[in-house]
């Protein structure tokens, strides 16, 4: 699990204290700490493949001008055995250095070792992370928020894996609370039409009015027939729920099994009811003396943690409100199971809700920073340039399913994944099934076909990948830029495992892509220099493992031929 980027980098910093040392010793520079410095690659790496702010940082402490402390450092480098065959000054005093043309070839080699675990990193140092996504309401189908959900936090958990996070993905089923006795009073309802008539039986206005509540209504008949219809509302619902809602759990899971999201915990809220851990964060918080009675509420004193006013924990006839579950949960994830850290991935509109939750961990005697909350913008579906509201083939609310039935799961996920979380997103429903290189996903996988049929065709004609083959002459442009993404991959999931954003790896994809497609049209593998042949044959290897590594991490298919 080699890091090129990381070890050129760790090198250039040693290089530099070593620098600055001599230039102590020599009186050059002032026996002074040395301040903080970044490394990184410049924008335009024709000005340097690593570059150092140290001069400018260094103005102050050293007390010289930024361009003398450079031309200092500059003269007591030593470049012997290290990556780097020369440095410049640019500009104020700016170092770029430039890497020895080894280096590139150490990089094809390291992707060609590391092979599938070519991009994963021991970053994370194995700590307990959670991602809680997607998280629908069971009492009905998932909407495309929770497709985008689905395929964020998904991606998110395979890049935190991939940055060396020991992750668990958890679902929370919601089947307690309000939200179950609006759906137990929408069955009840269709339950009781069948018998005595819809005009007999009022449907509540703000009940459930999908057509899978009249299903399920309907199938229940099948199975007990009128057997419940005197018997009392309680008993009445009950049943209705225990048949309707392990079907609807079961539905849930397998559409997102088709989206290709695995959960490690189904977690459900009823277990927080029945074994007692909601009382216990009650009194947690009665005890630190940060609830009171009012109305005949039960309410926590939210203001004293970061919240605007107060919460209710516990109803006036007796119920723990959504929020008082919440507490509850994310005291389990953290206190009971061990979590270093907590991640949820919610809807936009849940922005109100962060605070107080985070600042509910700290009035548990937890750490609210642990929990970071990744907030989601809404989807606009689009096609032909105008919005899309419902399905064609349902006239309904366009659901995960509906999609899935449309577009591509490939490009569900990565079409999902294109932008930031909390950016809007316009979904192209006609771009998503279009084959042409305008398909960003197409255009990722038509790369690696392509490598795919170059490597068939090359086989065909004799020529294989081999070991130890000089790569010193890979030096075209083209060659040199897409070793060097090539370098960047383990960096970047540490990036966006860091900022929570698998956008990045979805970027990295087409970039690769077109770094990739850009070589293959300047330079021809199949040639007559047969150690150039071997060289490049290598390159395209390489670039098909990462290409390969990179879809497999969004759960996206690397096919072979297009």
């Amino acid at each position: 699990m080699t890091n090129a980027i990381k070890l050129a980098s760790s090198d250039l910093r040693e290089l530099i204290y070593a620098a600055v040392g001599r230039a102590v010793s020599e009186g050059l520079l002032p026996a002074e700490p040395m301040p903080d410095f970044a490394i990184e690659i410049p924008a335009d790496t024709s000005h340097g493949d690593f570059a150092t702010n140290i001069a400018m940082v260094g103005a102050k402490s050293f007390r010289l001008a930024p361009r003398k402390i450079a031309e200092i450092i500059c003269s007591n480098l030593i470049l012997d055995g290290s990556p780097f065959a020369r440095c410049e000054i640019a500009g104020p005093g700016f170092i770029n250095f430039f890497l020895k043309q080894a280096w590139f070839g150490t990089v094809v080699k390291n992707v060609l070792q590391d092979g599938d675990d070519y991009g994963r990193s021991d970053f994370g140092e194995n700590k307990k992370v959670m991602v809680e996504f997607v998280s629908a309401n069971p009492t009905g189908p998932m909407h495309i928020g929770n497709a985008r959900g689905g395929s964020i936090g998904d991606c998110l958990a395979s890049v935190l894996d991939w940055a060396g996070y020991d992750v668990t993905r958890e679902f929370y089923i919601n089947d307690a609370g309000n939200q179950i006795e609006k759906f137990a009073v929408s069955l009840e309802a269709r339950y009781l039409q069948i018998f005595k008539g819809e005009e007999n039986i009022e449907f509540p206005e703000d009940a459930y009015h999908g057509e899978d509540i009249k299903v399920h209504a309907q199938n229940f008949v099948e199975l007990h027939g009128d057997s419940f219809v005197n018997k009392s509302s309680d008993e009445r619902k009950k049943a209705l729920v225990d048949y309707a809602l392990p079907i609807n759990i079961d539905r849930l899971k397998s559409d997102l099994e088709k989206y290709r999201i695995i959960y490690d915990v189904w977690f459900k809220e009823s277990i927080l009811h029945q074994n007692g851990e909601i009382q216990k964060v009650l009194d947690i918080l009665s005890s630190k003396g940060l609830t009171y009675e009012k109305e005949g509420a039960l309410w926590y004193k939210a203001s004293e943690f970061g919240s605007e006013k107060d919460e209710v924990l516990v109803r006036a006839n007796g119920h723990p409100t959504y929020f008082a579950a919440d507490i509850a949960y994310h005291y389990n994830k953290f206190a009971d199971r061990g979590f270093d850290r907590v991640i949820n991935i919610w809807g936009a509109d849940h922005h109100g809700h962060v605070a107080r939750l985070k600042g509910a961990m700290d009035a548990v005697g937890l750490d609210g920073s642990k929990l970071d909350i990744v907030l989601m913008q809404l989807v606009r579906l689009m096609r032909n340039g105008e919005t899309v509201k419902v399905s064609k083939r349902t006239g309904k609310s366009i659901t995960l399913v509906d999609l899935l039935d449309e577009v591509p799961i490939d490009a569900a996920r990565f079409f999902f994944n294109l932008r930031e979380s909390n950016s809007h997103l316009d979904f192209d429903l006609g771009l998503a099934v279009e084959q042409s290189s305008q398909n960003p996903v197409y255009y990722v996988q038509y790369a690696h076909a392509r490598i795919c049929s170059i490597i068939s065709n090359l086989k065909n004609d004799g020529t294989e990948l081999k070991e130890n083959v000089s790569l010193d002459v890979l030096t075209a442009s083209e060659e040199i830029e897409l070793i060097r993404h090539l370098a960047c991959l383990p960096s970047e999931i540490i990036e966006a495992a860091k900022n929570y954003d698998p956008a990045r790896i979805t970027r990295y994809s087409i970039d690769l892509a077109t770094k990739f497609h850009k070589f293959y049209n300047a330079c021809r593998v199949k040639c007559e220099d047969e150690s150039l042949m071997l060289a490049r044959l290598s390159l395209c290897h390489a670039v098909k493992i990462v290409l390969k590594n990179v879809l497999t991490l969004l759960k996206i298919s690397a096919p072979d031929s297009m």
